[in-house]
């Protein structure tokens, strides 16, 4: 069942999410971190909405080897770490997306298919992320998601679109309404095993820190920046609580004491519905921070239909053509595709459709498959990461793809790729009729190109270390 939302309460609360980006920002201020700037789509009904008949292909007309990276496939080390996370039984869809969009409620406007961690919302973060469960059978905590597939034959009744927020509501309402802060929590740097304990607890205290300021804000003693500055952001410069300092040396390293953080006072203000709202309502984006979510059909948007449930997802890492990979670190986050590829441009657009027998060409269309194969999806990740971030403000340029050799721009180093392939068994008189199509915001009008993946890696060090082994000494393991 879709994850089901309700509106903030009380306006003098401090959010679970800004409590954590709180001492995130400190952190992140302390160890170079970064800030990344949020996107969401626009907002629609639910309503009839095929796809174009133009963005359908026989695969039989695409040409073997067109989009296949040959090379890769016969260069370097040729071992595999497969991961059995299931095809998302328990019905885990939101329209989130705690990467592109975090803290944005519905911010995707398009459903998500989620497998591996069992928590992921727009709220997650990395603590939220380790602390879950998952489908994984060998304990992978990450996040894997992609947009769901749909059959749309235009003729049903659909369900009345979900009910819109009151952009004119009482000032109270207004009130409740939460602000989108910059959210630097999910860029911790990697936390070494060994360390992690000491970095729970410091995490710990940042929390009780923040609700001891929640308590006094519900009592109405602090209503000013200066007084948030104080009882907020000031503990964790203390010299006697040392919280950020304790984290920065569990962790390996040392760095100043920020400075300035009184554009985060201003923002708990505004959270917590003091000194106004800009735009009745919205966040600092323009964005709504909770967009109209799902209707009981789980239609959302201008995307409905029938979800098709993926028959089969296999998530595989492999060496992408490198010689040898090494450790990608814990929460790093990864692209695959271009949700917004009208607008952006075909830069980071990857053709991702094919048939079953027919992997040796991937095309940018609907495939049309024949009647023994099956509609596949195949997302192959970027595997060059720059050696020291987890993210980036556009979430691309820390991590890229190698070249046709296998090689890595010079910087950067060769992590295991992902790829995950998705089968569907979409009746074969439904593709000829181009009735099926992948969720997507509303102006691309699901267009197959806008097909993307998100991933983000919350293995566990030895998990990880296990995955590099089978890849560099040519095994193919299966967890």
């Amino acid at each position: 069942m879709p994850r089901k939302t309700s509106p903030a309460t009380g306006r003098h609360r401090i959010s679970r999410r800004t409590k954590i980006a709180t001492g995130g920002i400190a952190l992140a201020l302390a160890v170079g971190g970064i800030v990344v700037a949020t996107t969401a789509g626009r907002t629609g009904e639910a309503s009839a909405d095929p796809a174009d008949a133009s963005f359908f292909i026989d695969i039989a007309k695409v040409p073997s080897g067109v989009n296949v990276n040959k090379a890769l496939q016969k260069k370097g080390a040729r071992g595999t770490f497969t991961v059995d996370c299931g095809r998302n039984e328990n019905q885990h869809f939101n329209p989130d997306n705690f990467i592109a969009q975090p803290g944005i409620k519905n911010g995707a406007q398009h459903l998500h298919d989620y497998v591996g961690n069992l928590s992921t919302n727009a709220d997650s973060n990395n603590k939220s992320l380790v602390k879950a469960g998952t489908t994984c059978k060998n304990g992978d905590k990450s996040a894997y998601f992609w947009p769901v597939v749909r059959i749309d034959t235009g003729d049903e009744d659909k369900n009345p679109p979900a009910t819109q927020p009151d952009r004119a509501g009482s000032a109270a309402d207004k009130a409740s309404s939460q602000v989108d802060c910059p959210d630097v929590a999910s860029k911790l740097p990697d936390v070494p095993d060994q360390a992690m304990d000491e970095v729970n607890r410091n995490l710990d205290l940042l929390d009780k820190q923040i609700d001891e300021a929640n308590a006094r804000i519900a009592k109405g003693d602090l209503k000013t920046p200066q007084d948030i500055q104080n009882a907020v952001v000031g503990p964790l410069k203390d010299k006697r609580a040392a919280t950020i300092d304790r984290i920065a040396i569990a962790i390996g390293r040392r760095a100043a004491k920020p400075t300035n953080l009184g554009g985060l006072a201003a923002c708990v203000l505004k959270q917590n519905g003091q000194g106004g709202l800009d735009n009745g309502g919205q966040n600092s984006t323009g964005q709504p921070a909770e967009l109209p979510g799902v209707n009981d059909k789980n239609e959302v948007g201008d995307n409905d239909g029938e979800i098709q449930r993926v028959q089969s997802a296999t998530i595989t890492f492999t060496s992408g053509g490198a010689s040898k990979v090494v450790a990608m670190p814990q929460f790093l986050r990864i692209l695959y595709g271009d949700a917004k590829q009208s607008t952006n441009g075909p830069a980071n657009a990857r053709p991702s459709w094919t048939c079953t027998g027919f992997e040796d060409r991937l095309t940018d269309h609907y495939p049309i498959c024949p009647q023994n194969s099956k509609v596949e999806r195949i997302h192959a990740f970027p595997n060059c990461w720059d050696g020291k971030n987890i993210d980036s403000t556009n979430h691309r340029t820390h991590i890229v793809f190698a070249d046709q050799q296998g090689k890595c721009p010079q910087g950067f180093k060769n992590v295991p790729q992902l790829v995950i392939k998705l089968v569907y068994n979409i009746p074969h008189d439904i593709q000829v009729k181009g009735q099926y199509k992948v969720d997507a915001f509303a102006q691309e009008k699901h267009n197959p190109r806008s097909d993307h993946d998100d991933f983000a890696n919350v293995m566990g060090q030895r998990l990880m270390n296990q995955a590099v082994n089978c890849i560099n000494t040519g095994k193919n393991c299966r967890q």
